[in-house]
């Protein structure tokens, strides 16, 4: 399928996981992909293993938590392209610890990102995204179930699921249509990072009734739905990517 022919995209922390495989996914699709990343190294080292024609990919260095960066971005992706017909707000971070041990440093970046990175790379992109065009907001099966070394992470995804619905409903006499996607245990650097250890990823493959981990391209294939003309009148929504993690219990 070429559903993103001649369309251009925005994906926010697309040098690896989840971003860089819905990066992947969009170039076989058609589209023109813009990626960001706060390290110059990795988006060359991205850029190279997407493996697109020359003028295919455009990859900025930008940190979402800069409001400064989110501006040259869009200064940069304006140039190229002239607008944006789809945005996928990736671009998260996560810091693991009971709440008691998180440091205010660790609340405030925590925010930063996930939050209020999300908030203004949509609004920011907003006067470049054509009407008719989609959001994608990365959330977490964490706005579901209670994790006790997630509380403010969680607080995050939630928080940005809500956006998906108060920015669906703002945007939709624009014919704009804004959802998130939440995955559960998807086996990228951040899971590895979060869960150390040779018997992390059994443990967490138990809890999933489909008895594995996912994969990125697993979470690309639901966001390239969302924001295909496939999905053109779903909008608000949270797509769970998870393996029955939050909905059903595992067999026996």
């Amino acid at each position: 399928m070429k559903r993103f022919t001649n369309k251009t995209v925005l994906i926010t922390g697309g040098t690896s996981g989840m971003g860089f495989a819905t990066a992947r996914r969009l170039l076989d699709e058609g589209a023109y992909v813009v990626i960001t990343g706060r390290d110059r190294a990795r988006l060359d080292a991205a850029v190279a293993r997407l493996g697109a024609a020359p003028g295919r990919v455009l990859a900025v260095r930008a940190d979402v938590a800069s409001r400064a960066d989110l501006q040259y971005l869009m200064r940069e992706t304006e140039t190229w392209r002239g607008g944006l017909d789809v945005v996928f707000a990736n671009a998260g971070t996560g810091i693991f610890k009971p709440s008691a041990e998180l440091t205010e440093e660790d609340v405030d970046r925590t925010i930063d990102v996930n939050f209020k990175g999300v908030f203004h790379t949509i609004h920011t992109a907003l006067p470049l995204l054509r009407d008719g065009g989609a959001v994608v907001i990365n959330a977490s099966w964490t706005l579901y179930r209670g994790l006790a070394v997630a509380s403010v992470y969680s607080a995050t995804k939630a928080a940005v699921h809500n956006l998906a619905r108060t920015l669906g409903a703002g945007l939709a006499p624009r014919g704009i249509r804004v959802n998130s996607v939440s995955p559960g245990y998807i086996d990228t650097e951040m899971y590895r990072d979060a869960n150390p250890g040779p018997d992390a990823e059994a443990r967490n493959a138990a809890e999933v009734p489909l008895g594995s981990l996912g994969h990125p391209d697993d979470v690309a294939a639901a966001v390239a739905f969302l924001a295909s003309d496939d999905a053109s009148y779903i909008t608000g929504q949270d797509l769970v990517v998870d393996g029955g993690l939050v909905g059903c219990v595992p067999a026996a």
